[in-house]
């Protein structure tokens, strides 16, 4: 089958000539800034064939590069063969970032394109500083790989519920009023939101406009004195629910409006935003008289910090995603020792259907990574039925699976010895459990933060001169994405 990527890149540099363009910037994302993304915002992916969830591209007149970190290395290798674009590996020695690389590779004179609705309101400012120093410029206002991408998939369409109030148990007046609260310390009138996350948590809604997400397309602007607008596309909410978000103050509006929304504050109007999280073609819509408060939104940690009764609902999730996991396990060993020809893809299968049998249940919480044997050294690895590996009665078996609950989240990856184990392997799954040991037994001051507490997981691995390229630990949302 012919590799289709050249000519993409060929088409790409056609209109990059046609507009005078030397450089365009294609990275992993939304206008919500989200890890995981709805295929209408997988330019990356559809320009360069590496389907893994972290990347940046970057497509010069006669060079081309994608950057990405070490969970994707043997991924992107493979993906990226043929199709002229160069692995770039991040956090690798002698190996340029790729704000670095542009400062290379361009001019006095020379343009940047990125596309206005994909990139924050703090990278867009960083990209420009950085290309002033070589007289070079940024370009936000040209979605160079939306013109040539004839086939681009349409916007989800998904329905918005609202979370069950047994499960939700803050009202989202009561969250409305805590962020209020902010919003005045801070001096605000106005408070922007477009993290899908933050808005999915504020307003106790649910959706599935990202595939293992229970989130929706909508931005939020809420007023401190007045009422909320939810900028979501309206037939995804049934009226009912329209109405019940009325007589909790919120007004819902067209998804494409929030542009004319903000265009509309006033002189005297104070706008919080998290500039980290707001794209820069939303904030070209802000008025320059309209004062700009850039702040974290309060959500982000108001959320972070579960409740008692949400943890209570979390351990039930826990020991229901638990039983799930002992049945397919056990299923697994009996198949295996009866003889059968088994797969990394089954392994999939009995989780899915354990998993979708206990209360509760959405769907999973993102793609399950079963990894046999070397497989298992691949951190986002997901077995396909065109690459896929067989299972045996010997050696090691990675799963890392999760799922949606609508009483909580899980994420839990676990290693099982299929039968015969190596000296090596079993060396390293020691090495692994002393600094799951160490981590368990921390006792550390209000404060510590995760990177501090990350070395104590790392500290046998590293005594064996070892290491992983990539976090220890996350955060989990509440019914809600599954890093937080």
């Amino acid at each position: 089958m012919n590799n289709p990527i050249p000519a993409r890149l060929a088409a790409l540099r056609a209109v990059m000539h046609q507009h005078g363009v030397a450089a365009v910037l294609v990275p992993s994302a939304d206008p919500h800034l989200s890890e995981y993304l709805p295929a209408h915002w997988a330019a990356r992916e559809w320009l360069s064939g590496f389907t893994g969830s972290a990347g940046t591209l970057i497509v010069g007149r006669d060079q081309a590069g994608l950057w990405t970190d070490s969970r994707y290395f043997a991924q992107a290798e493979q993906q990226l063969a043929g199709s002229g674009i160069s692995l770039m590996k991040l956090r690798v020695p002698h190996t340029p970032e790729h704000l670095e690389w542009l400062q290379q590779h361009l001019g006095q004179g020379d343009v940047l394109a990125v596309a206005g609705d994909s990139v924050a309101i703090t990278t867009c400012r960083d990209l420009e500083c950085r290309l002033a120093t070589i007289g070079a410029s940024v370009r936000t206002d040209l979605d160079l790989p939306g013109m040539i991408w004839a086939e681009r998939p349409a916007l989800p369409l998904a329905p918005v519920f609202a979370h069950d109030p047994a499960y939700a148990l803050t009202p989202r007046a009561d969250k409305l009023r805590r962020v209020r609260q902010a919003m005045r310390k801070l001096g605000a009138t106005h408070h922007l939101l477009s993290s899908l996350d933050d808005i999915a948590w504020l307003t106790n809604l649910r959706g599935s406009d990202v595939e293992c997400n229970p989130v929706f397309l909508a931005h939020l602007l809420v007023a401190a004195e007045g009422r909320v607008v939810l900028f979501v596309d309206r037939a995804k909410l049934h009226d009912a629910l329209v109405a019940e978000l009325a007589a909790d103050g919120i007004d819902v509006a067209p998804y494409a409006t929030i542009t004319h929304a903000l265009g509309d504050l006033a002189a005297d109007d104070k706008l919080l935003l998290d500039s980290g999280r707001v794209v820069s073609a939303i904030a070209a819509a802000i008025p320059a008289h309209a004062a700009r408060i850039e702040a974290a939104n309060p959500s982000t940690a108001f959320k972070a910090i579960k409740t008692a009764t949400e943890l209570d609902h979390i351990r039930e999730v826990m020991r229901h995603d638990g039983v799930a996991l002992v049945r397919a396990f056990r299923e697994l060993e009996e198949r295996l020792a009866a003889g059968e020809s088994l797969t990394e893809l089954d392994v999939d299968t009995l989780l899915h259907r354990q998993r979708s049998a206990q209360p509760g249940w959405i769907g999973e919480s993102f793609a399950t990574i079963a990894g046999y044997l070397a497989n298992g050294a691949l951190p986002h690895y997901r077995a396909t039925p065109e690459a896929h590996s067989a299972l045996q009665r010997k050696g090691l078996l990675l799963v890392d699976s999760g799922g949606q609950y609508l009483g909580g989240t899980t994420d839990i990856t676990r290693v099982l010895a299929l039968g015969e184990t190596t000296a090596e392997q079993r060396r390293d799954a020691t090495l692994v459990m002393k600094g799951m040991i160490a981590l368990s037994r921390a006792r550390f001051p209000k404060g510590a933060s995760g990177p501090q507490l990350d070395a104590l997981a790392r500290a046998p691995l590293w005594a064996s001169g070892m290491d992983y390229g990539h976090g220890t630990g996350h955060g989990v949302g509440y019914f809600l994405n599954v890093h937080e």
